[in-house]
């Protein structure tokens, strides 16, 4: 199936990119609803999480944080609001659009109210409900913890007793590089850090135990952005075809509703969302072919090694006197087979 489509891109060499930065403006969440681009699930057992943005006073951004702080503004924070008792009940609320290996996040959170347990805390390095790290500070043991869950198994506490009075606003600081980790409370280091090789990238996410109640703000992750596989697939193209134009990779959405660029000689253009037409390449495994003034594009299947349509390519060259949809395909092709020999799956594409 064959289609003119009139695109045309620039060349842009692809850079390993500086430090990033990633800040959870919750102002510009509704209010009584979870924030967009979060999940909420659940470590251990009972139900996830009742997670929503709702108003609470907050020292200023100028302020100390500190216990006796009077500099306080009202302001959207994040607030995990069930009271479930279950025992070993994690709420998590994580975030979806990325994952993390180097980072240092900042958070501040205060522990408000519960019976059971006073704990606020994050999770960081998440590979799924039963395999990540995490911190959390105890306004009922006043103690500052880290631990190690894997397969479900969570391991020894590591961490000193130290006041966290309730009703305060505190601030949590990991810092991860490479297999060391460091955990600060309110500025201060009060543990020596740790080496670990359990989980080198995964989703960050906050998290509480049992009916903890607990607000969160201010939270601000710079990161050392992950090139995935698609990104280095473009890469390594176009330092192989040094004459092409441009070079897209499609993939479905996490929805399966829509497509969206996952990798691009334009970084620009990386989020963006795709047409019909990358979602028809994808799922029938059509190819499309366009041609303007200077430029020809192709749009084809890439296959996993199961042979089943893991993304969609599109490949920009220049024209030439006599150009055709046939000798166009034939000209991408070698770059598809390329990127193909190294994909296993649609989702190595993105991790």
């Amino acid at each position: 199936m064959l289609r003119w489509i009139p695109w045309l891109f620039t060349v842009l060499v692809a850079a390993h990119l500086p430090a990033a930065e990633l800040l959870f403006d919750f102002s510009q969440s509704r209010l009584n609803e979870s924030p967009r681009g979060f999940r909420s699930t659940v470590s251990g057992k009972g139900q996830p999480g009742i997670w929503k943005i709702i108003e609470d006073e907050v020292p200023s951004a100028f302020a100390s944080v500190a216990p006796n702080s009077r500099s306080l503004v009202k302001r959207q924070v994040l607030a995990q609001l069930s009271g479930d008792i279950t025992d070993e009940h994690f709420p998590l609320l994580l975030y979806e659009d990325d994952t993390f290996g180097d980072f240092t996040l900042t958070t501040r959170f205060k522990n408000v109210s519960g019976a059971i347990e006073q704990m606020a805390g994050v999770a960081f390095r998440v590979e799924d409900e039963k395999n990540y790290y995490y911190v959390r500070a105890s306004s009922l043991g006043n103690t500052f913890r880290f631990f190690k869950l894997v397969n479900g198994e969570r391991g020894e506490p590591i961490g000193p007793e130290v006041e966290i009075p309730k009703g305060v606003w505190h601030e949590l600081t990991v810092e991860c590089k490479g297999n060391r980790i460091r955990c600060l409370f309110n500025g201060k280091e009060v543990f020596p850090a740790l080496t670990d090789n359990s989980f080198s990238a995964g989703k960050i996410g906050f998290w509480t135990k049992s009916d903890s109640i607990a607000h969160f703000v201010d939270t601000k992750i710079i990161y050392t952005p992950r090139e995935n596989l698609a990104q280095l697939l473009v890469r390594e193209m176009q330092q192989k075809f040094p004459r092409l134009l441009g070079l897209k990779i499609y993939a479905l959405a996490r929805d399966r509703t829509r497509t969206q660029v996952i990798a691009s000689s334009d970084a620009k253009e990386i989020g963006r969302a795709g047409e019909e037409i990358e979602r028809n390449v994808i799922e029938r495994g059509s190819v499309y072919y366009g041609k303007s003034e200077k430029s020809v594009s192709v749009t084809l299947p890439l296959h996993d090694r199961n042979g089943d349509p893991a993304a969609a390519v599109r490949v920009t060259m220049q024209s030439f006197a006599g150009q055709t949809e046939q000798n166009a395909v034939a000209r991408a092709l070698p770059i598809i087979k390329q990127m193909e020999a190294r994909v296993r799956s649609a989702t190595e594409l993105i991790e």
